[in-house]
């Protein structure tokens, strides 16, 4: 135990030594927000991963691995052509524009795009980032205390408060340097974590060959990619259902096309010669971790019973780094489920303040506020938010310690991703996107998460459509919130004659 909590208190010094130094670094609200727009490809590519990513990838696609076997490795296709996407096609020409728009947040990029003379778009965006940021923040807090009680045995609540307290600290003073140092930081732990442990799962097991035998005793499905099933003629076969929840797995990946806190460290580049080299960088991490993460969850199917993971498959990575590992090297494991926490916290606390503070107060209600009075306020609202996102954690915990944190995560990220993505996607490429057709579409994609998550299913049902409801549930919120977001955005911009003549010089922007 002691050489455990050295582990995850060297991780918590490191974290707060970071927050320090960036803070002297930290003059103005340029700097906490974009790091002066000062940023190297590896730095912004391991930021931009370990952001992306959360408790889902270390305990969650661990955990589906173990549940499903091969199918997990659908996530991991769907977030490589998310990633890919968005750095080979998306990055450069956001990059481009935002800074021919001086933009620091990617409200400030729609509005200068779009050329909305009012600031409707900005406040739509704000509002969506300020609900769904607190519920994905405080599906991580759920986690930290996961994490700590899983690992170490401590009380849900005490491992919470103990792991925020952590990430407020550097992030209120080091602002975007600090959450960008301690990602990398956060990012080479997970990355390097994530590819040893099936090395050392697989060796234990006695190599492929055994584990192959294992899992074929359990379920021959396991290695299949349509997943598990049984063992009977057609069954685990690509059925519709099958096909539907391979999409709605692949579809998680839209989140990296266009949500704020992705793409705000493609506005900290310094220049668009990042974008190349940071392309492969990110595309190498996600492939290894993601890779890293099923392959610990379909190695740990071999060698635990549900019954010795108390039939969560969630504490199959804590249990084989404990179980496999030398104590210490099982601390950096708790210290490597803590960063794809907080890496994901820090990032989207920082996002949320700059929708409150930039694309708020300073935009709308007093434009000539002085760089001090805005870090002072920048802070003050990241402690704020912070506060709001740990009470959201602990209700999860309160209601739910076992069940609550995974969809909320989804939740949460699809709420974002579902707001933004389809509307940052036609600004790339789309000449004709109005600002009333930006707005419709944010506010679409925003409503449809909860409808799909909370009204459809029960109403299908009440139609006794539940094959359907089954599809709807299957399939998850993402995808089907993003075609209505994409089919408002394209509708009401084709329909919006008095947005289209204000669009003067759009295309010209757009071809560089």
């Amino acid at each position: 135990m002691l050489l455990k909590l050295l582990a995850v208190g060297l991780y918590a010094a490191i974290l707060l030594f970071i927050g320090y130094k960036a803070a002297k670094r930290t003059r103005n609200m340029r700097d906490y927000y974009v790091a002066d727009k000062s940023l190297g490809f590896f730095n912004v590519a391991f930021s931009a991963r370990a952001t992306g990513e959360s408790a889902w990838l270390l305990l969650g696609l661990t955990g589906m691995g173990y549940a499903v076997g091969a199918k997990a490795f659908w996530v991991v296709l769907g977030e490589l052509i998310g990633v890919a996407g968005a750095w080979m096609f998306m990055a450069g020409r956001f990059k481009r524009l935002s800074d021919r728009y001086e933009s620091i947040t990617v409200p400030d990029y729609l509005e200068s795009r779009l050329r909305d003379s009012g600031h409707s778009l900005r406040l739509i965006a704000a509002v969506a980032l300020l609900v769904f940021v607190p519920i994905y923040a405080g599906a991580q807090v759920h986690a930290t205390g996961a994490a700590f009680h899983g690992f170490l045995g401590w009380n849900h609540y005490v491992g919470a408060a103990v792991g925020f307290a952590v990430v407020m600290l550097y992030i209120t003073q080091g602002g975007f340097t600090a959450v960008v140092w301690s990602d990398v930081f956060q990012g080479i732990l997970m990355v390097v974590g994530l590819v040893a442990l099936p090395i050392v799962a697989l060796n234990h097991a006695g190599g492929f060959s055994q584990v192959s035998e294992s899992l074929r005793a359990i379920d021959p499905h396991l290695l299949s990619l349509h997943g598990p099933g049984a063992a009977g003629p057609g069954s685990g076969s690509w059925s519709v259902g099958t096909i539907v929840s391979i999409i709605g797995l692949a579809a998680i990946g839209i989140g990296f096309m266009g949500s704020p806190q992705v793409f705000v460290r493609y506005i900290s580049m310094k220049d668009e010669k990042q974008i190349l080299p940071g392309t492969l960088t990110a595309v190498a991490w996600t492939i290894m971790a993601d890779s890293g993460a099923v392959l610990i969850g379909l190695f740990g199917r071999a060698i635990y019973t549900p019954e010795m993971l108390g039939n969560n498959p969630d504490n199959v990575l804590p249990e084989m780094a404990q179980g496999l590992l030398p104590a210490f090297f099982a601390g950096v494991f708790i210290a490597m489920v803590l960063s794809a926490i907080m890496s994901t916290i820090d990032s989207l606390l920082l996002v949320a303040s700059s929708a409150g503070v930039r694309d708020y107060w300073q935009k709308t209600r007093d434009p000539n506020m002085s760089d001090e009075r805005l870090m002072k306020l920048s802070r003050r609202v990241t402690i704020g938010l912070s506060l709001v996102s740990f009470l959201v954690g602990i209700g999860i915990l309160w209601h739910d310690k076992e069940k609550g944190v995974f969809w909320t995560i989804i939740f949460g990220w699809s709420g974002i991703a579902a707001t933004f993505c389809p509307v940052m996607i036609l600004s790339l490429f789309w000449s004709k996107l109005t600002a009333l057709g930006a707005k419709l579409a944010m506010i679409g994609g925003f409503l449809a998460v909860p409808l799909f998550e909370f009204a459809v299913p029960p109403l299908l049902k009440s139609l006794e459509l539940d094959q359907w409801a089954k599809y709807l549930e299957d399939l998850d919120v993402l995808m089907p919130s993003f075609v209505v977001g994409f089919a408002v955005a394209i509708s009401v911009s084709l329909f919006d004659k008095q947005g289209q003549t204000r669009l003067v010089g759009v295309a010209e922007e757009l071809r560089g």
